[in-house]
């Protein structure tokens, strides 16, 4: 079969699903409105599916399974790590077969970035709950994103780091779309008020020894670190192997975005991870009536609320994004129109204050500065200074 053939196979079946779509959601009466998440459920990434499903059913719980007649149903596809191939053929079945009305969550950015043709094709909306590279929007109009950037997060970082009277610094991260966005921030932003970067390192997306790493920074002659690797594995042995080869001790500082020190990791990095600065969108320790209510939701549903992170509040809030646009379509739903609908959205998160930026359907939203600490015999991310209103610095912005 050739490639046209195949294309134009794809191509009809993707259009007879969105067809399909409008017929099932259409003003006969109640339609059930399916939503398909795409995200690792096992593996050593599984805490990520899990943190997206609680804080689904949290919603739900929250706010009901129904939007106006229609009943909203999230069918999950595992994805246990990066593979754009699969991320893709999982994607193309919950349109085809499943024929839902939404794609939502993809962890990876190269997962993300696979679907932008599917989404095109098939006229639906693809809600991002953590994919951070600032790209990814820019390839389909039918994306929106409830997460952060890498530039988003990187910017108040790298600025707060020279005002603390730090000249020479040197950045790690994991070798893909999200590292090489924060490389860029790290570095531009850092130079732009005065430092200087003595070197960058890039390290193979599934590092698992870090000592030569650590080698290279102790060389470098840095009095600080900037680090991204994708919150897992890879961030818990990272983070080890910095203590570890002492340049902890060496009194270089360590700091990066918040993936370093998502919470469900926090018990097992232990003194590792004490006095580590990062800059988030989200802890689980942040101090509002919302934010309580969300984690004590968790503890009530699920007997604990240990898994609750970054990942959860990206799913929260994508949910209520999807919820919105339903409700503004009347659930009838046209992917483009969907997504025009919610720009310019505004409302309160667990994590406080967010818009939909129209040009980039990205969130706008604060940033906070954060220590780890001891808090009532748990590790958690004490923020001690926000930003407000952060955009998506690297969009459009030529790298």
């Amino acid at each position: 079969m050739t490639r046209t053939l195949r294309n134009a196979l794809l191509g009809n079946a993707l259009l007879g699903a969105a067809f399909g779509l409008a017929l099932a959601a259409g003003p006969a009466g109640a339609a059930t409105i399916k939503v398909g998440v795409v995200a690792p459920f096992s593996g050593p990434f599984g805490v990520v599916g899990k943190s997206f499903k609680e804080a689904i059913e949290v919603y739900q719980a929250e706010h009901g399974k129904t939007v106006g007649n229609d009943t909203v149903e999230f069918i999950y596809k595992d994805l246990d790590q990066a593979n754009p191939a699969q991320s893709k053929a999982l994607s193309q079945e919950l349109i085809v077969k499943e024929k839902v009305s939404f794609l939502a969550g993809y962890f990876f950015t190269p997962d993300a970035l696979a679907v932008a043709p599917l989404i095109d094709e098939a006229n639906i909306p693809c809600v991002i709950f953590n994919a951070a590279t600032s790209a990814i929007t820019e390839k389909s109009p039918r994306y929106v994103r409830t997460s952060f950037t890498l530039w988003q997060n990187t910017v108040p970082l790298a600025e707060h780091m020279a005002k603390q009277g730090i000249k020479k610094a040197i950045s790690a991260v994991s070798d893909y779309g999200p590292g090489i966005d924060g490389e860029a921030a790290f570095k531009t932003t850092f130079e732009k008020n005065g430092g200087t970067v003595v070197d960058t390192i890039r390290m193979p997306l599934k590092s698992t020894d870090f000592a030569p790493f650590m080698q290279r920074i102790k060389d470098s002659g840095a009095e600080a670190v900037y680090a991204f690797l994708p919150a897992g594995p890879t961030t818990l042995a990272f983070a080890k192997a910095f203590n570890d080869t002492g340049l902890k001790a060496a009194g270089i500082k360590f700091f990066g975005p918040g993936d370093l020190t998502q919470e469900p990791d926090l018990p097992a990095l232990g003194d590792a991870v004490m006095g580590i600065t990062t800059t988030f969108n989200y802890s689980r320790a942040h101090d509002s009536a919302m934010n309580k209510a969300f984690v004590a939701k968790h503890k009530e549903m699920f007997g604990s609320y240990d898994s609750v992170t970054f990942t959860s509040v990206g799913a929260y809030d994508g949910t209520h994004v999807i919820y919105q646009m339903i409700k503004n379509s009347g659930g009838k739903i046209d992917g483009a129109k969907a997504v025009e609908s919610v720009k310019g959205m505004s409302w309160e998160s667990p994590r406080g204050p967010l818009t939909i930026d129209p040009d980039s359907r990205h969130v706008t939203q604060t940033i906070y500065l954060r220590t780890v600490e001891m808090v009532d015999g748990r590790l958690e991310n004490v923020e001690k200074q926000s930003f407000p209103k952060q955009p998506d610095y690297g969009y459009k912005l030529a790298k």
